[in-house]
């Protein structure tokens, strides 16, 4: 079985991470995941406090491996935060900022720290925090995210990070994906897009067709996305979102003055509830290319693990 040292750090059995999908419910993937021998996450995004402790102690009860709880800036809720560090996941993962305070808090209960990074200046930060982790983030991504390829940004952060773990992210997929991470030095991958096309994650099935009949230009970064997502509730790093190509992300893109956030948001929100939301933003990277089947969430790690072995088996 393929491990590195990042698995003993985190307590898991091979060295592929399900990436957090913010306020998308995705509990039945997590579970998968870490029942896999990875690690599975859960977003919080603009969910209410009832609701995410209703999710994670589902969590708790389907699965006794290790997973990770996911915040954000955008907005932090303080409140989920609090209740975060009392349910004690194994680590808290983050993004678009490095939130010094919030490192130290979760260190002192125990937790380990999951810092998302998109640039070097970013990583520089999260290391002098004392992050547990980094994940070198690649513009590939879907979601928020930066300009930095994963191929340059990934040894960037491993040649900053001495002793600490490094994950890449971003345009990873398969084995192969997996096997290119660790021989630039990353101790494994974060994987999002390959995991949206399984079958226990809650988006629509219309989602998940996209993604298998898209190609990597399908995918657009969006800006003008202030205008419909939530505020940064902290100071920020602003990266940009990608996603599948809609009405309203052509409309940002070409003429965002005409999106009303008053009549768009709503909309938005109420989509998100019903495990929708790609009529409006279907966050999704590069690596949809790559992606030609839904399968379970197990299938993917194992193969996915598989591959990598094989590859880095034949080239030694």
């Amino acid at each position: 079985m393929l491990s590195t040292p990042v698995c003993g750090l985190l307590g898991i059995e091979v060295p592929v991470v399900c990436a957090p999908f913010g306020p998308w419910d995705e509990v039945d993937l997590a579970v998968a995941v870490s029942e896999a021998g990875g690690l599975g996450s859960v977003g919080t995004a603009v969910r209410g406090l009832a609701e995410l402790k209703a999710q994670w102690a589902r969590l708790r009860d389907l699965t006794e491996r290790p997973f990770a709880i996911n915040h954000t800036t955008r907005p932090l809720d303080e409140e989920a935060f609090a209740a975060t560090i009392e349910q004690r996941p194994t680590a808290i993962s983050f993004h678009l900022a490095v939130p010094v305070d919030l490192i130290a808090r979760a260190h002192d209960a125990g937790i380990l720290w999951i810092q998302q990074v998109m640039d070097a200046r970013m990583a520089a930060e999260a290391l002098d925090a004392g992050a547990d982790v980094i994940v070198a983030q690649g513009g590939e991504a879907g979601g928020q995210g930066g300009e930095v390829s994963t191929l340059v940004l990934v040894p960037q952060v491993v040649d900053m990070a001495g002793g600490t773990p490094v994950l890449a992210a971003g345009g990873i997929a398969d084995g192969r994906g997996l096997a290119a991470a660790l021989c630039l030095g990353a101790q494994g991958v974060v994987m999002g897009t390959r995991f949206l096309a399984s079958t226990e994650m809650s988006v629509s099935d219309a989602w998940k067709q996209r993604i298998l009949d898209a190609d990597a230009t399908d995918t657009v970064k969006v800006p003008h996305s202030e205008r419909v997502l939530p505020p940064f509730s902290r100071p920020s790093v602003l990266g940009t979102p990608r996603t599948l190509r809609t009405p309203l992300v052509d409309t940002l893109r070409e003429h965002p003055e005409e999106v009303d956030p008053a009549r768009i948001v709503p909309r938005l929100l109420e989509a998100i509830g019903r495990g929708r939301g790609d009529e409006y933003l279907p966050f999704t990277g590069q690596s949809a290319a790559l992606v030609h089947e839904v399968k379970s969430a197990g299938d993917i790690v194992r193969e996915v693990v598989h591959e990598a072995e094989t590859i880095l088996g034949r080239s030694a």
